[in-house]
């Protein structure tokens, strides 16, 4: 090449559209970075939402998120603490049953059991989800398929943290107490977050839970499928 020659345009659009393709990336790592919950935003989120839900349902309304911050950067995490729990308290404490004493679980079919039902748990939120922006305008709302991750998601919380006393199987029912203070959260959260007028919010929630609970049962008889078929074919080798 000759002095002061520029680079033939082929060349030169090659290497601006690599410039503009690393920019782009590393615009959207740093976007991600700022909207993931770091640990104590979150011990915070969560102490908020339960504590003082009114102020934090304002605070959750008005902050920016993507569904891969709030699932990282929250559910992901919390969903974590029943599972993990579940496993310990069914493989070393066990169930106290009449006559037969205590029956603890495999540790292998606790953690497939533990695995399936964390998986399709975070999926349920996102349906869950996705049926409370559809139903929005039914209910006067405005459809936000973020603000309706959130207010699924955080209305989640009370559930997710009592998940802790399945360490102790015989004090897991103390979590399904706190899974009907989290519908309390998802009543007051809706009017905030899906825009519909707070008169409205008691049928809009209501119907949100018949969903949820026939999408639960679906996904306990998959569970139950998926692993029973595990222990059988183990069982068979």
């Amino acid at each position: 090449m000759q002095a002061g020659r520029l680079p033939e345009s082929g060349n030169a659009m090659t290497s601006l559209r690599d410039g503009l393709r690393l920019y782009r990336c590393g615009d959207f790592a740093n976007n991600n970075r700022k909207l993931t919950m770091d640990p104590a935003k979150l011990i915070e989120r969560a102490k908020g939402i339960c504590l003082s839900p009114k102020t934090e349902w304002e605070k959750i309304a008005a902050e920016p998120a993507t569904v891969g911050s709030l699932f990282t950067g929250y559910a992901m995490i919390l969903a974590a603490i029943p599972a993990i729990a579940g496993v310990i308290g069914s493989t070393v404490f066990g169930i106290q049953l009449p006559i037969i004493g205590t029956v603890r679980t495999p540790i292998g079919s606790a953690l497939a059991h533990a695995v399936v039902a964390y998986v399709l748990g975070l999926a349920a939120v996102y349906v869950i989800s996705l049926i409370v922006n559809a139903l929005a305008p039914t209910f006067d709302g405005q459809k936000d398929p973020i603000a309706a991750l959130k207010v699924v998601m955080y209305s989640m919380t009370p559930g997710w943290l009592a998940g802790i006393l399945s360490i102790i199987p015989m004090l897991g029912v103390l979590a399904v107490i706190a899974a009907f203070y989290g519908l309390y959260l998802l009543y007051i959260g809706l009017p905030k977050t899906m825009k519909n007028p707070e008169t409205k919010s008691l049928g809009y929630t209501a119907l949100i839970v018949v969903c949820y609970i026939v999408l639960m049962v679906i996904i306990g008889i998959v569970i139950g499928t998926v692993v029973g078929a595990g222990i059988a074919a183990h069982r068979a080798f």
